[in-house]
């Protein structure tokens, strides 16, 4: 199985810190996530927007996590909207030659 992008993105109509708040602490929970690489967070203050790219090491792991109580938590909060979640494969040779870190 080859390596998948997992991409999570929403909008948020609480506090930035608060936001800050809720990302740090799912920092380590999502840290100790079976298959997963890395995950870089996303932010966008001007237009409330947050998320972010997750490397998983194959489609299953990527699947479970976005099937998993971590997001199905984030969905249920009533602040956020616009919830989406989407898998990539990842074109690999490109991506080398981009320095992506694969």
């Amino acid at each position: 199985m080859s390596k998948t992008i997992l991409q999570v993105n929403f909008q948020y109509s609480f506090p930035l810190a608060e936001l800050h708040a809720l990302i740090n602490g799912a920092a380590e929970p999502i840290a100790q996530t079976d298959g997963l690489l890395w995950k870089v967070w996303l932010l966008n203050e001007e237009q409330r927007t947050s998320g972010g790219i997750y490397l998983f090491a194959n489609e299953r792991a990527a699947q479970a996590y976005a099937d998993g109580p971590i997001l199905s938590k984030l969905q249920q909060h009533p602040a956020i909207s616009g919830f989406s979640a989407r898998l990539f494969g990842i074109v690999e040779e490109a991506s080398k030659v981009t320095r992506a870190p694969l």
